[in-house]
């Protein structure tokens, strides 16, 4: 039987409070702690522990059983799979959209945009695991349609999540490619636009639409649907435009 490494961020112990869980894709565990703040303003009692890791691996521990409520996922591939197996309570529905940019905690020309990753100084590239975080499948097709990707493949090096990426940026490769909410992290605040980093033409890489669904274990849950209809209201939109995101 599988284990699970429950990873709690966030929670409210109350008397008697009620237990939902939830899977976030990496990406979100910047934004994840004020939107639960913000939840908790009229769901006190609710206790809310959120398992943060790359979509690919959340959406397989799903499939294998995790006893998650709702699955907020770094795109809408992930969700639609475990809808088509019949393991959600309803379709998928998205609630973010994210962007790219290039980060290096060098000071760079920053130009050329994407073509910065072709300067003679940079040795090694990190972005994030392309097979399991949609992250690194966008950060790598904005490569390909930069015609970048084969020039510069020997130089990549990649994180299990967006998160994990973001180690890698700050301290041991050159630059990398990661999700725009990552720059609002508290620790990542002395980095700045046009000098440490820029955001990636849209044209380059499909639109990161993130997608939410309700899974069977918090079916009939009316904290978790409380919650599941708070990420889609405008105060979750709020703070999540906060981050970076694009809200529709």
């Amino acid at each position: 039987m599988k284990k699970y490494i429950v990873l709690v961020l966030w929670s409210c112990i109350t008397l008697g409070a009620t237990d939902i869980t939830v899977a976030v894709a990496a990406n979100v565990g910047y934004a994840i702690e004020p939107l639960i703040k913000a939840f908790h303003e009229t769901h006190p009692n609710t206790k809310v522990n959120i398992i943060l890791g790359s979509s690919g691996k959340l959406s397989a521990q799903i499939k294998y059983g995790a006893p998650f409520d709702i699955f907020m996922s770094a795109n809408m591939e992930y969700p639609d799979m475990l809808y088509h197996e019949n393991l959600t309570v309803s379709k998928p529905i998205v609630y973010a959209r994210g962007a790219l940019v290039v980060l290096s905690k060098k000071k760079r020309d920053y130009n050329g945009s994407i073509q910065v990753l072709e300067d003679s100084d940079i040795h090694k590239i990190a972005i994030a695991n392309p097979k399991t975080a949609p992250y690194g499948a966008a950060a790598k097709e904005a490569l390909v349609n930069a015609k970048l990707y084969e020039k510069l493949r020997h130089k990549l090096v990649y994180g299990e999540s967006v998160s994990q990426t973001v180690t890698y940026i700050t301290t041991v490769v050159d630059i990398g490619i990661i999700a725009k909410s990552s720059l609002f992290s508290p620790h990542m605040h002395h980095f700045h636009e046009a000098i440490h980093w820029v955001e990636l033409e849209e044209n380059l890489y499909t639109p990161i639409d993130q997608g939410m669904v309700m899974l069977k274990s918090g079916e009939g849950n009316n904290e978790v649907k409380a919650f599941y209809d708070f990420m889609l209201g405008a105060k979750a939109k709020e703070i999540l435009k906060s981050f970076g995101y694009k809200v529709l």
